[in-house]
């Protein structure tokens, strides 16, 4: 139990602590906390029922949320995947006005289809990919395909070659973000999945943001030694529309800080299926995840991942079957890893793409976000996940 307090204390002190490094203070102690011990006990837990685990101070920021239940019809719901609204839990945190975190809505056996879709099909050309800076298109076509043997025998070829899924960081679809000139534009473009669309904007919708638009998905393929540093997603047109989160495989840590840096921020957990939305004054908060932590429960995969998808689908279904070949792979690839889809609107309503390049506002380039990844011989390669989570 002293030992307990000790940690819980230190963390008290570091979220109370002034100073311009305040965020990047509790980063570090969550980067380097170890699974399993009262370090990460600061860490709120919106996954118990009703209620809001945690003992540091960020716990008792937790709040319940409203939802517009009248929003989403039941039939809309499960065709996205989804449990009707009415069954969802919806919590909030006290001081961030427009946050919401909807721990684990899907129906038993329905992340599947996500986490395929994350793998098989979004990581295709014509969307593009971390890889394609380094390989051509052709190379880069179908990682799937390329990668799938290697995966589903991974156990039995311990020192194999990573796949090429493996070293996937990050996937754009719809509006592609510029990782150069940090914009959108309207000649940077492919068609934004329908399936992901449809899921977003019901998900909006019953936030009350029934007038959004799925323009723009960034989707991270994180490892379990992977951060995404500090930053604030700022590259859209339109900031009045929410940025919505969807988490899959292992748990992480993600920080929510303040509109500066030296404002300390409140630590929570995000596990499989759990779903995020930053709108209004929490839309340009400062965030970031500073550790990806193994299946807490001590199996390869969550629990929520267990149970299968119904082989039978409704005709209208937004959500397609998932062989047992395919979940294979999936289930291998996510026992050491996490991926996240993050949509956003660009465009307000009849609104366009500026003629003329728009200029940058002064921003700290010390907030833009980075994936810190380990490989087998612990050699450090830092490579671009994504700016705007």
């Amino acid at each position: 139990m002293g030992k307990m307090a000790a940690a819980v204390g230190s963390v008290a002190t570091l979220a109370t602590e002034p100073g311009e490094d305040a965020f990047r203070k509790l980063f570090r102690f969550y980067r380097q906390s170890r699974p399993g011990t009262a370090d990460l006990e600061g860490v709120i837990d919106f996954s118990a029922a009703h209620a809001a685990r945690g003992k540091g101070p960020g716990a008792q920021k937790v709040i319940k949320s409203q939802l517009n239940v009248s929003s989403v019809s039941e039939q809309n719901a499960y065709r996205a995947g989804l449990q009707p609204v009415s069954k969802w839990q919806a919590y909030g945190l006290k001081g961030y006005p427009g946050f919401i975190f909807i721990p684990n809505p899907f129906l038993p056996g329905y992340q599947w289809h996500w986490v395929k879709q994350c793998l098989k099909l979004y990581s295709q050309k014509p969307n593009v990919c971390n890889l394609d800076k380094h390989m051509s298109k052709e190379e880069t076509q179908d990682l799937w395909e390329q990668s799938k043997e290697f995966l589903r025998y991974k156990e039995a070829t311990k020192r194999r070659p990573r796949s090429l899924l493996e070293k996937l960081r990050w996937v754009t679809v719809g509006y592609h973000y510029n990782w150069d000139s940090k914009k959108y534009s309207a000649d940077h473009y492919t068609p934004f999945p329908s399936d992901l669309g449809f899921l977003s904007e019901q998900v909006a919708a019953a936030c009350g943001f029934e007038d959004f638009r799925a323009e723009a998905g960034i989707l991270n393929y994180y490892r379990l030694d992977s951060t995404l540093g500090i930053h604030v997603d700022r590259s859209e047109l339109d900031h009045s529309k929410p940025l919505l989160s969807f988490s899959f495989g292992q748990s992480a840590i993600f920080l929510l800080g303040g509109l500066q840096r030296d404002e300390a921020p409140t630590a929570m957990f995000m596990h499989s299926g759990d779903i995020m939305i930053m709108s209004g004054f929490s839309r340009l908060l400062n965030h970031a995840v500073p550790r990806v932590l193994p299946n807490p429960e001590g199996e390869g995969l969550p629990h929520c991942l267990e149970a299968p998808l119904p082989a039978v689908l409704p005709r209208d279904s937004m959500v397609e079957p998932c062989s047992m070949e395919d979940w294979q792979v999936c289930a291998s690839y996510l026992k050491t890893a996490r991926v996240n889809m993050t949509v956003r609107q660009v465009l307000a309503t009849d609104q366009n793409f500026p003629l003329e390049p728009i200029e940058d506002e002064k921003r700290d380039i010390s907030t833009e976000g980075f994936c810190h990844l380990d490989d087998q011989n612990s050699e450090v390669k830092r490579a671009r996940i994504n700016p705007d989570s």
